[in-house]
């Protein structure tokens, strides 16, 4: 689920932020022909605040697409038509990130950025069963099953899988749709491959970022011949292993850190300056896993924070605005190692509680996200540890699935390539690169494009030279050169 403070880490790549094989199929599944009876009436959304010309649209798909004749649930469309319909090439349909996130909105937010685009393509956009969960959750489902926190030992480790155990099945025996065992990355794309059918597509273009990059996967394991062009935006790479996107990040996450040292080391106003910013912030840590700092969120109330807490949730890999997120990050440690962790309280103590919330975490566990054991989290966060002194540890999402009570639906395993065109990747050198990046290399002459600048989802941000780029490989099917990069903007 987004929220407010999901919204606010998009500009890191700390967390943002799963068992049947299936093969890969030559054609359209029986189960995804019940779409056919399914015909789209689209009408002029104008007047919903939309961008002019936007029509919308609905079309039913099946709960469980095993069941076919089932429950269904409604997913919401939207397509501004290509403006030169005589060279109209056909759809490019936006995969949006979250899980969760409103894909409607997204294209109304992108259009104007994506006019270029929209000379030659319909631009779709549709909202998934993850947001069409998200907008009927009943209120047990939002209700955190603890507020995380990094397991000492397998009795802790036990105690947190039982007290998210305990959650999930409490929110799925409130909740009356049927998705909450419904949400894997495998159904997401079969409701891929029925809006193609609505749109009456042979093949589709695609547009997808963060983790919208979980259901692309899954779409090219299972509609390899329906893709034209695949277009990944800082996106998830869950085939190589959704844990071990952490891994990846956390060698880009020690240079951005050590861009702020220096930076601070600069910089006057910079509350640690004339001290060794990395020192006194890895003391601060060390100093919170002994002895736990006492805070008050006006929001959350009272907690403690550790040395976990700081490293998962303190620190912007984006300086932001003036680097005014790097000026009270430094302030926020310097109050910290005083004892005053208010600097860090709300985000913090907010982030381990939405993030062991059933409801938000159904949408993505069965994709293979939650550790399967102490053993493989001692294990990763050794890993994690030795890479990343200043930020190594447990990974705050996978600890929430934790507990997870049903099939793993979606396991990570190798994507069979074989059909697929050349994909075009786009990452944040700062950030999400490393995913992106690790994503198309498994796909035989795809490229990514190195964004040099801090950011996320370059397209939804209006980054210029990415836009460009993602216009002309979906356009002419031309890639750039590998080791193209875009500077920041």
């Amino acid at each position: 689920m987004t929220t407010t403070k999901q919204r606010r880490r998009r500009g890191r790549t700390r967390g943002l932020v799963i068992g049947v094989a299936v093969a890969a199929l030559a054609g359209m599944t029986p189960a995804a022909s019940a779409a056919r009876d399914t015909q789209p009436t689209w009408r002029d959304c104008a007047d919903q605040g939309m961008p002019a010309g936007m029509q919308c649209a609905a079309i039913e798909v099946p709960v469980d697409w095993a069941k076919p004749d089932g429950p269904k649930v409604k997913l919401d469309l939207a397509r501004l038509p290509a403006t030169e319909s005589a060279r109209r090439i056909g759809s490019v349909l936006g995969v949006p990130g979250g899980p969760g996130t409103n894909g409607i909105e997204d294209l109304k937010h992108a259009a104007t950025d994506l006019t270029e685009l929209r000379r030659r393509f319909d631009l779709v956009a549709y909202n998934s069963r993850t947001s069409a969960w998200r907008d009927q959750l009943p209120p047990s489902c939002m209700q955190p099953g603890t507020s995380l926190f990094e397991p000492q030992s397998r009795k802790e480790y036990r105690a947190l899988a039982a007290a998210m155990t305990k959650a999930f099945k409490e929110c799925q025996k409130a909740e009356k749709t049927g998705l909450f065992a419904r949400m894997d990355s495998l159904s997401v794309a079969r409701d891929m491959d029925a809006v193609r059918e609505a749109l009456g597509e042979e093949r589709l273009s695609f547009m997808a970022n963060s983790y919208g990059g979980v259901p692309a996967a899954a779409y090219a394991r299972l509609f390899p011949q329906r893709i034209r062009a695949m277009y990944l935006d800082g996106a998830l790479n869950q085939v190589d292993g959704w844990r071990d996107q952490t891994l990846r990040t956390l060698p880009v996450l020690e240079r951005v850190f050590t861009r702020f040292t220096t930076w601070c080391a600069a910089t006057p106003a910079c509350a640690l300056h004339g001290e060794d910013a990395g020192a006194v912030w890895r003391k601060l840590i060390r100093d919170a896993d002994r002895t736990p700092i006492p805070v008050m969120s006006s929001e959350f109330g009272k907690g403690k924070l550790t040395g976990w807490h700081l490293r998962s949730f303190g620190f912007f890999n984006d300086p932001g605005p003036k680097n005014s997120r790097w000026l009270a990050f430094a302030e926020a440690v310097d109050k910290a190692r005083g004892g005053d962790g208010s600097g860090f309280a709300d985000f913090a103590l907010g982030n381990a509680r939405i993030w062991a919330a059933p409801g938000a975490l159904a949408m993505t566990c069965a994709d293979d996200r939650g550790y399967s054991s102490y053993a493989q989290l001692q294990k990763l966060r050794r890993q994690a540890q030795k890479i990343s002194p200043n930020f190594g540890g447990a990974s705050f999402d996978a600890l929430g699935c934790t507990g997870w009570p049903l099939p793993v639906s979606n396991p990570s395993r190798p994507l069979p390539t074989r059909g697929l065109p050349p994909f075009l990747g786009v990452g944040s050198t700062w950030g999400d690169y490393a995913w992106t990046e690790s994503f198309t290399r498994m796909i035989p002459g795809s490229v990514t494009v190195g964004y040099d600048g801090p950011g996320h989802a370059m397209y939804l941000s209006g980054k210029k030279c990415p836009i460009q780029h993602a216009t002309t490989y979906l356009t002419d099917l031309r890639l750039p050169k590998p080791g193209t990069t875009c500077p920041a903007e």
